[in-house]
């Protein structure tokens, strides 16, 4: 089955893989967005998934990535998501590449 996210989905999905378990605010302050309605879908396309509650003041949900997300994406555990650093070399080498296409 094809699953169609937006792109408010994807960042959402990337901010939890990369900081899970993450709570919704913890999400919306690193979106700058209010992001309840993309966790629902999130959650109802079984990507997400609820964790549990953080101790403390208010006991927010936690979220965290599931099998599918990883089957989605071609990953066999978190751990092969590649690291913040391996994402800026692979940006600056498209904006590099791309502005030589520019230059030809």
């Amino acid at each position: 089955q094809r699953i169609r996210i937006s792109k408010a989905a994807l960042e959402t999905l990337a901010v939890i893989a990369y900081s899970q378990p993450a709570t919704r605010s913890e999400i919306e302050d690193i979106r700058g967005v209010r992001s309840e309605r993309v966790l629902d879908t999130l959650l109802r396309y079984g990507l997400i998934r609820v964790a549990g509650r953080r101790k403390g003041s208010g006991t927010p949900l936690l979220y965290r990535t599931t099998d599918s997300f990883l089957s989605l994406f071609g990953l066999a555990s978190i751990s092969d998501l590649p690291t913040l650093e391996e994402l800026q070399d692979i940006l600056l080498d498209d904006e590099e590449s791309n502005g030589e296409e520019k230059d030809s």
